[in-house]
């Protein structure tokens, strides 16, 4: 079978779902159930690291390989294991360039991560949700204790080695309110680029026969969206009072990967898998090999196959995984269809398309008022600022505009 997908992300899950924080709004933490051997054999082998390291590499076509490394908790995996990943990099790379991308709760983060983590050129994505209040809303440690303090003392030692990090925020129903207070927040502690995800979960009434609750959005039995994930058009409130702010007076020096992506697709270009038309570029690798489409469909029926047994470049050109990406395109409401910000949101994420549209059918994107509400308010005041980048104006030329035509 002649290759379609030829560039993607294969994320690796190195310590899998195994954390050292116990976030109650985690939707991967109840992965273990699919892993029952995980007890006592939680850490990606050197034999699997080895496989997808070489196999990365080798099937993608682009000069630059990327490789992110997520969790759980990665960094519970120690500074060896990346070490030794470090080698087997420069073993397979050729002529390629490498980057790597950590994501973690910064809480094992000292000095000797820091100095590793710059050694190696590292961008480093941190997780927290905003100050002490909103952090602490649902991140907490297993004992039910603050992890504010220690993700601080994470960040400090990243400033202190000069490691670049961003920061990735969930937005959930306590923080959605306090949307100012987050962004200045993560300002103050030195967060040049922001990441917002909203947190949309439903939990079913009873765990299916592998021991899951959060489920797919094809689920036909009864459920109910968790009482931690934003309501329907909160989010996009959320985003549009940082973007008033963010555009009038931190464009150029703050980045915001929600506005970003958003302004990228509006040049006709490819964006994030989230408001693409279609997906499956974006692959999983869990501890042992296993590879699936995304990490929001970790479900037994997802799975394609394990890289021990199978070339990553045969996985992700599997009809199953090409249907799987395709299926966001052909299973798009028709409401979606009229809709005048569809170009730019294309139906939002698969996962979250389980309301009832106006045919009966379950494609309507929970959040779809959120993505209404925010890319009508957006915009026109993107197209502005995109019509001025065309024009070579400043920065401060570009807010000033923008202050005048919008916010006289």
């Amino acid at each position: 079978m002649s290759l379609v997908i030829e560039n993607f992300q294969l994320m690796a899950k190195p310590s899998g779902s195994v954390c050292n924080i116990d976030c109650s709004y985690c939707f991967y933490l109840e992965k273990e159930h699919l892993y029952p051997e995980r007890k006592s054999h939680w850490k990606m082998d050197q034999q699997t690291l080895e496989n997808y390291i070489k196999q990365n590499i080798k099937a993608q076509r682009a000069d630059v390989v990327d490789f992110v490394w997520q969790g759980g908790e990665p960094t519970m995996l120690g500074i060896d294991f990346f070490k030794q990943a470090m080698v087997l990099q420069e073993t397979y790379r050729g002529n390629k360039q490498i980057n790597n991308y950590l994501q973690t709760n910064g809480i094992n983060l000292n000095q000797e991560w820091a100095q590793f983590l710059k050694e190696h050129n590292f961008l480093v994505g941190l997780s927290i949700d905003g100050d002490r209040i909103s952090n602490d809303a649902y991140r907490l440690t297993r004992s039910g204790k603050s992890t504010f303090d220690a993700v601080m003392q994470g960040i400090e030692w990243l400033k202190k080695f000069h490691v670049e990090f961003n920061t990735l925020t969930v937005v959930n129903t306590k923080n959605v309110q306090r949307p100012l207070d987050v962004y200045r927040f993560l300002k103050r502690i030195g967060s040049r680029y922001m990441q917002f995800i909203p947190l949309v979960e439903r939990a079913a009434a009873e765990p299916d026969e592998n021991g899951l609750t959060l489920i797919k959005p094809d689920f036909p039995g009864q459920c109910r969206v968790t009482d931690w994930s934003v309501s329907e058009g909160a989010f996009g409130e959320f985003l549009n009072a940082i973007f008033d702010e963010w555009v009038l007076k931190d464009f150029g020096e703050y980045f915001v990967m929600n506005f970003e992506q958003t302004m990228t697709k509006m040049t006709g270009q490819a964006s994030a898998c989230v408001i693409n038309e279609t997906c499956g570029r974006n692959l999983v690798i869990e501890s042992n090999g296993d590879v699936y489409s995304c990490d929001h469909f970790v479900y037994p029926d997802d799975k394609l196959g394990n890289i021990n047994q199978q070339d990553v470049s045969e996985l992700v050109n599997l009809p199953q995984n090409l249907e799987f990406g395709a299926r966001k395109k052909t299973h798009l409401s028709q409401d979606c269809e009229h809709c005048i910000v569809k170009s730019v949101c294309n139906g939002g994420c698969p996962k979250q398309r389980f309301l009832l549209d106006s045919q009966g059918l379950p494609r309507k994107n929970y959040l779809c008022q959120s993505y209404y509400t925010h890319l009508v308010h957006v915009w026109p005041r993107m197209k502005t600022a995109l019509d001025l980048l065309y024009q070579n104006a400043t920065d401060k030329q570009l807010k000033q505009a923008i202050k005048n035509k919008y916010y006289s």
